[in-house]
């Protein structure tokens, strides 16, 4: 777990070949992984918010209990990880876009 994370890439390269992060809310990593909902199936991966040992083993619990008694939400979580567009091609879009709007003025 990070106690600082100024830009977090791992956990996306994680999620492209279809490994669920557990992480630390810092930085980057709070910016790209949404803890999982077990109500809503939302989410991307499991979560904690203090440097803790025990919250660190508590979001690995989470992550256990979602593989072994709910495999077809894993499958989803991960295939959904796996199809995110994390490439430039989206933010160099929004970039210019607002680069547009901003020399409008």
């Amino acid at each position: 777990p990070s106690r600082f994370e100024p830009c977090g890439l791992t956990q996306l390269n994680a999620m492209h070949y279809g490994t669920l992060p557990i992480v630390r809310e810092t930085g980057g990593l709070k910016d790209t992984v949404e803890p999982y909902n077990t109500f809503t199936g939302d989410g991307n991966g499991f979560t904690f918010d203090r440097y803790d040992a025990g919250l660190l083993l508590d979001a690995i619990n989470r992550a256990k209990t979602l593989y072994f008694t709910n495999r077809y939400h894993w499958d989803e979580v991960v295939q959904r990880d796996m199809a995110k567009d994390v490439s430039w091609e989206n933010s160099a879009r929004q970039y210019k876009d607002l680069y547009l709007e901003l020399t409008q003025w």
